[in-house]
């Protein structure tokens, strides 16, 4: 019986591309064994450095691409087998300058692609009118997309992935690129598409993006996972790493020094005025701080804090170790 609940899942999901040279072919896995579940209705983020798999298991769910092995579901369908279905319930978002007609107004890619998804007219001038406005276009919607500025085409991006009223929302990096003003405003519209009952699936190499939207993030690596939770979990309980902050007096480069304590591993270093601020990376559960008064020298010292990793710093220690 179907479980109703489940948006995406994934077992045991593969990809390998074949590429031929001159006197041999090459071939490369991009995913191994990828399992996951997106539940429906939720925020869901896929981590991971370029070439992870990321964008291979958005196409393969996207239709694009079909699996070397294993199998992927969308809604309940399977999208080898039942790929007209599952087009029918998704909608896709990509970052950058792909899949928009710049000769066209924002309009007329609008009335394009809903042609190419069956919507009849009557229906489609409405439900674009209502699309252009609720991603902040109407005032642009006749203006050619060759003058829209990136964020104002990563919006109609957004609304062209809303033309067949989707269940399901793949955004694929889709704030890359864009002026900080453009990604806050495509954040915000992220939790509102949610609270519709969307289920929106993002890729994205931004920790603070994902930590901030993400009720799951699962990160993988060379095609696999390698860690999967909610971003509290995966600071809590996948990170091995805390972080010390120290801000002390001496300007002078200290890395060096610090370096030599054996728990300390990275140590990233900046200049704020008349102090220099520290951000070490320490073994979980090494008491250092004695070590580092000494190495940095006596009443050099301003202040000392340890804290948890944020997402970013937990995702380099976890990538770290594989």
């Amino acid at each position: 019986m179907q479980d109703t609940t489940i948006a995406i899942e994934c077992k045991d999901l593969g990809r390998k591309y074949e590429t031929r040279g001159r006197k041999d072919k090459k071939e490369t896995t991009a995913l191994q064994g990828l399992n996951l579940t997106v539940r429906r209705g939720s925020v869901f983020g896929l981590l991971g450095p370029n070439g992870a798999g990321k964008t291979t298991t958005v196409r393969i769910l996207a239709t694009l691409l079909t699996p070397s092995s294993g199998s992927a579901a969308v809604m309940g369908f399977d999208v080898d087998k039942q790929a007209n279905e599952v087009r029918r319930r998704i909608g896709l978002v990509l970052g950058g300058e792909r899949g928009l007609y710049r000769s066209l107004t924002g309009r007329e890619n609008l009335r394009y692609f809903a042609a190419l998804n069956d919507i009849a007219p009557k229906l489609a001038r409405v439900h674009i009118d209502e699309l252009l406005e609720a991603v902040g276009l109407n005032d642009a919607g006749d203006t050619r997309v060759e003058e829209y500025s990136r964020g104002m085409r990563q919006r109609l991006h957004i609304a062209r992935g809303l033309l067949n009223d989707p269940d399901i929302i793949l955004l694929d990096e889709p704030t890359i690129g864009l002026d900080p003003i453009g990604a806050l405003e495509l954040r915000q519209m992220i939790p509102e598409l949610a609270s519709q009952g969307k289920t929106i699936f993002l890729t994205t190499h931004y920790m603070l993006e994902a930590d901030l939207l993400c009720e799951t993030v699962c990160l993988i690596n060379h095609g696999a996972v390698v860690a999967m939770g909610s971003p509290t979990e995966i600071k809590q309980r996948f990170s091995k790493t805390r972080i010390i902050e120290v801000t002390c007096t001496d300007l002078s480069p200290v890395s060096e020094k610090l370096r030599v304590i054996p728990q300390v591993g990275r140590v990233e270093s900046r200049i704020d005025g008349v102090f220099q601020k520290l951000t070490l990376h320490i073994e979980e559960g090494a008491i250092i701080q004695k070590e580092i008064a000494e190495c940095l020298g006596e009443g050099v010292i301003e202040s000392m804090v340890e804290r948890e990793p944020n997402l970013e710093e937990a995702y380099i220690s976890i990538l770290g170790r594989n």
